[in-house]
């Protein structure tokens, strides 16, 4: 049985494909509701990238069927002794475990959320060369947006402890993502003009504005990570406060602070100046350093939910077998979708 830090990995992995997936329709309707007048160079692109649906449906239905693997408060009735720093009044507490905390209820609320967004997110690419027909569907696709991501939020991450919440997690949840999205749009592009594959040239003025949106939801995520962390630490609650103890001074400091400072103050610095929002080199290099510090910051969040134990060192990703070769697998099968897709829609050539 593969340990639930090392199955960490797959998580993280399905949610960085889930919201790659989630985000091209997503910028496309964002785009359309402000009137951007560059939409039109973008919108091919980024709507390609729902081609990766099939590999994010099989990834869903491996961790949904995975079970405590993937859940471990399946089965569970007692609060986890998950902490670095056990409190003795705690001990042998039992607590009810929520009605959401229900695997075959997970397991429903999961498909058909995923069903809603396929049928509402196909049918919107199915009719974008018709504004009028889309801008209605444009709405439902932001509320979408926020309500699944809410639902995977709480799901893959902030419930994996029963115990423990935090109200703007969501929305800090998929803030990161969306912002992860949009960096990797930013890198697919510089590769596909670098290589000269794009049939139509991407303007260089579409660097700059996607550079723009890029330091505003950095500064956004920056906001809702303070605001959720700051809440916990002035409470000082121990059912709240310990998670973000073990992950900031525990085994997982290390990634902690990296990816704080891949996701902030690395982007930060640098965005706020306007020559390097115009350089297009620059802006691929910040792009790659915000989608690794989101893989790192997702990893976190799950892995360090349970770690092994007091005297057991926390698990690094990508250090065993089973970590690399299961990346690898989901990286190359994206690879290929994201490719056919930019071909079937006239973005690349084949």
């Amino acid at each position: 049985m593969v340990p639930f830090a090392s199955w960490s990995v797959l998580t993280t992995d399905f949610l960085i494909i889930l919201y790659i997936m989630l985000g091209g329709v997503t910028l496309s309707a964002i785009l359309q509701l402000a009137g951007a007048r560059w939409q039109n160079e973008l919108r091919s692109v980024a709507v390609s990238l729902f081609g990766l649906y099939p590999l994010a449906l099989i990834l869903l239905v491996i961790l949904l069927a995975a079970g405590k693997t993937t859940f471990p408060w399946i089965g569970s009735h007692e609060l986890s002794e998950w902490h670095s720093y056990p409190l003795p009044f705690r001990t042998g507490l039992q607590v009810t475990v929520p009605e959401w905390h229900n695997y075959q209820f997970l397991i429903v609320r999961q498909i058909a959320g995923f069903a809603l967004v396929t049928f509402l997110f196909r049918r919107y690419i199915k009719n974008i060369r018709d504004p009028k027909r889309t801008r209605k569907l444009a709405y439902c696709i932001l509320c979408t947006y926020v309500l699944y991501g809410t639902m995977v939020a709480w799901d893959f991450e902030m419930t994996l402890l029963p115990e423990w919440h935090s109200a703007i997690y969501a929305m800090y949840h998929f803030v990161s993502n969306f912002g992860m999205f949009i960096s990797f749009t930013i890198v697919l592009i510089y590769i596909l003009c670098s290589s000269g594959r794009l049939i139509s040239p991407m303007p260089h003025y579409v660097f700059n504005y996607v550079a723009q949106m890029l330091l505003a939801f950095t500064m956004l995520w920056a906001y809702t990570f303070f605001a959720q962390y700051l809440t916990i630490w002035y409470g000082n609650l121990p059912h709240e406060s310990n998670r973000i103890v073990e992950m900031e001074d525990g085994d997982y400091s290390v990634l902690w602070w990296t990816f704080i400072t891949l996701k902030f103050f690395f982007p930060f610095s640098l965005l706020i100046f306007d020559y390097t929002r115009h350089s297009v080199s620059m802006i691929a290099v910040i792009a790659c350093s915000i989608m690794l510090g989101t893989w790192i910051e997702r990893y976190t969040w799950i892995s360090a939910s349970y770690p092994a134990g007091p005297f057991v060192p926390g698990y690094m990703p990508m250090t065993s077998g089973f970590d690399i070769i299961a990346t690898l697998l989901v990286a190359a099968a994206g690879y290929v979708l994201i490719r056919k897709s930019l071909v079937l829609n006239q973005v690349m050539r084949a």
